[in-house]
């Protein structure tokens, strides 16, 4: 079975080509964070003409060079949510019109299972279930994986997402489009501590989280007071610091009140090396184990979504339903809304 997957929920356009024995055939992705840049986020409509742009050339060059023929592909995946409505609808669009032109099925994949089963592209990978912390700039939030299908929502961000909250505060520190990374790497040359900022929802008693008070104390710093580079880089590091200490200590929580032993960490937040780093140490003194998918599958990226629909389309019905004309996007939807795998 060989699937070609297509990435197009936001700013990244990714193809992927997934083979059920051999594995990953290859992937491509293109990043357009030089286009919004100057804007300072995503502007939606720029996203999606962009993306028309880029996924036929990335999908003609990565069939070229994994050796494939289109009419080789056994389906094709696309996201079709949640996401940006007009990013998801060029994606769907080019995966029915391809998998209609050559009599195979289309299959829609939820972005948010894909991101939660990209640690099984990886060696050593973990085995059902585990516990996924899936926090990224539009998610926060703590599942339990029992099985492909099967999730258990055990806490979630009552306001903004952990990414969010990096970005804006990256942004009123004045630094470039993605903030997060930028935020991580001027925090290197600070020390956390010397600026006072919440830990929010640290005590509450749940698993949820909360990064908008957080942002507001930030930005009440920032007009207070000018910040010269040093008093910058140390303003970086305390909030990667609060950012980091909260999440690690809402995922520890978890695995205390599951009993599960691994954990897993999704999404294009945890490339952050202090979290990692957090995690790590304090999941191997519980004696639990974390998982990461590799840094290229932090993002979003087309490799998730295609092997995400080749585990389902391995026991699935769906293999036999050819893509009809008419399909539809999801920019919201709920991850407990999908049907359980078959055993």
């Amino acid at each position: 079975m060989l699937v070609l997957g297509i990435e197009t929920s936001c700013d990244e356009t990714g193809v992927a080509l997934y083979h059920s024995e051999r594995g990953l055939l290859g992937h491509t992705l293109y990043s357009q964070a030089r286009l919004h840049a100057a804007y300072g986020g995503v502007v939606p409509e720029l996203a999606s003409r962009d993306h028309i742009r880029r996924v036929l050339p990335l999908t003609r060059g990565l069939l070229e060079q994994a050796g494939c023929r289109l009419e080789e592909l056994t389906a094709v995946a696309y996201t079709e949510g949640p996401g940006l409505a007009g990013a998801l609808l060029v994606g769907a669009a080019v995966a029915h019109g391809l998998a209609y032109a050559l009599g195979i099925p289309a299959l829609g994949v939820h972005h948010l299972e894909a991101h939660l089963l990209s640690p099984l592209l990886s060696k050593p990978a973990p085995g059902f279930p585990f516990l996924a912390l899936l926090v990224s700039g539009g998610h926060t939030q703590l599942v339990r994986v029992s099985g492909v299908g099967t999730y258990e929502l055990l806490g979630e961000t009552v306001d903004d997402a952990a990414g969010e909250a990096f970005d804006k505060t990256a942004k009123v520190l004045g630094l470039g489009y993605p903030g997060g990374p930028a935020l991580a790497k001027l925090a290197e040359r600070g020390h956390p501590g010397k600026f006072t900022l919440p830990r929010p929802m640290m005590a509450s008693g749940d698993l949820n989280f909360s990064f908008s008070g957080l942002k507001t104390a930030v930005l009440t710093i920032a007009r207070e007071r000018t910040l010269d580079e040093a008093a910058r880089a140390d303003l970086a590091a305390e909030i990667e610091a609060a950012i980091v200490e909260v999440l690690a200590a809402k995922a520890l929580a978890a695995l205390e009140e599951t009993g599960l032993a691994h954990l897993v960490v999704a999404g294009g937040v945890g490339a952050n090396q202090s979290l990692r780093s957090r995690l790590s140490k304090a999941a191997c003194k519980r004696g639990c184990t974390v998982f990461y998918p590799e840094l290229e599958f932090c993002t979003d990226n087309g490799a998730m979504i295609a092997f995400a629909a080749a585990l389902r389309l391995q026991h699935s019905a769906v293999s036999c339903q050819l893509s009809a004309l008419s399909f539809t996007v999801r920019p919201r939807w709920d991850l407990e809304t999908l049907a359980p795998q078959p055993v």
